[in-house]
């Protein structure tokens, strides 16, 4: 059996589950201090993603876990390579 190429497999199937959306981050020193216009209240957790680094689409992301003032939870990323943010389901 052939296994598909990364390109064949990115651009057919059904949309990913839990796909990370961009977000608005207002940041200070690196870490989000403000989440689509909500001010971030407390930092649950936060850590650091490499991987891929042998091919030639690394994957370097902080991710934080945060409670906004809205009570809302929610885990932001900084992609460190396109240097984008984005929300994703916790």
């Amino acid at each position: 059996m052939r296994r598909p190429s990364a390109s064949s497999a990115r651009g057919s199937g059904p949309p990913v589950a839990n796909a990370p959306r961009p977000v608005a981050v207002r940041a200070h020193e690196g870490a989000p201090i403000e989440v689509d216009g909500e001010k971030v209240e407390a930092e649950v957790e936060s850590w650091l993603v490499e991987d891929r680094w042998w091919t030639e689409q690394p994957v370097r992301r902080r991710y934080w876990e945060l409670v906004t003032s809205g009570g809302r939870w929610v885990v932001v990323f900084h992609d460190l390579e396109a240097g984008a943010w984005f929300a994703q389901a916790a």
